[in-house]
């Protein structure tokens, strides 16, 4: 595997890696470049098995011999040392592999759902440590799919990319347009659209009927303002998660995990 070593953090040979940071320039870079940065060894390999074309790869040059076993292709392996690794990154890159890869085009709404059974369709969700851990969630717990609205955060954003530990990868996911008009396609493709709203007076989601458990899509909002009133209004049936001990709510991450929990738990062997 030829490397070619990097000595100059401003080397244009590695600006997709540039300023990883700076979260408002990776937006403007990476979705119309066509790129996305997967950090550390595992979830790289991760976003190979799944069939993303490598663009590059940029590694600490003590850790060069972890990629051996890799089929890099056409891709360079670049591979410099610790410090101008952070001056190039903007961080410190303990995990000491990087690589962008090429993005795939995403699925239509309809091809997202033909084969599905249960999704998750998200609103606002625009803090990458929570969508990962969502996707990682909904890959753990058997839900076939992610829907996002037009202004959900990118699931190929590097944060969101290591906090799932790469099973975004895993996972289709498919963006809903319009919003919230969007979700009557979900009902009309014979989905059961589940609000998911810490109101008292909600439906407990152990409650559900046997029909309103078996094609569903949950529904979750942003952290802090919820659901929409239009999303709410374009749902079948608001849920709610009980809660003890006078708490009011969970992190969205940790409510998803507990709703595909909940729907999933009668395929359980």
């Amino acid at each position: 595997m030829p490397v070619d070593e990097i000595t100059d953090p401003d080397d244009d040979r590695i600006a997709d890696y540039r300023a990883l940071t700076d979260v408002e320039l990776r937006t403007r870079w990476e979705p119309p470049h066509g790129l996305f940065i997967a950090e550390g060894e595992l979830v790289l390999r991760r976003a190979l098995r799944a069939g993303y074309p490598p663009r590059s790869f940029l590694v600490d040059a003590k850790r060069v011999g972890q990629l051996a076993d890799l089929d890099t292709g056409t891709a360079p392996v670049y591979a410099a040392t610790p410090d101008v690794l952070e001056r190039a990154t903007g961080f410190h890159v303990h995990r000491g592999v990087l690589a962008s890869f090429h993005r795939r085009p995403l699925p239509t709404v309809p091809q997202v759902l033909e084969t599905a059974r249960r999704v998750v369709v998200l609103e606002d969700v625009n803090n990458h440590t929570n969508l990962g851990a969502i996707f990682r969630a909904v890959a753990a717990l058997g839900v076939d799919a992610v829907l996002l609205s037009p202004s959900c955060a990118d699931p190929l954003y590097r944060r969101s990319v290591r906090v799932s530990m790469g099973e975004v990868f895993a996972v289709p996911y498919a963006r809903l347009e319009p919003w919230p008009d969007g979700l009557a396609q979900v009902r009309a493709a014979g989905f059961t659209v589940l609000a998911m709203t810490p109101a008292p007076d909600a439906v407990p989601i152990q409650r559900l009927t046997p029909a309103q458990r078996d094609r569903t899509a949950l529904l979750f909002g942003a952290e802090g303002p919820g659901l929409s009133r239009g999303a709410m209004a374009a749902s079948d049936l608001r849920t709610v998660i009980p809660m003890r001990r006078g708490v009011d709510s969970l992190n969205v991450a940790a409510a998803t995990a507990v709703a595909c929990w909940e729907l999933g738990r009668d395929d359980l062997p």
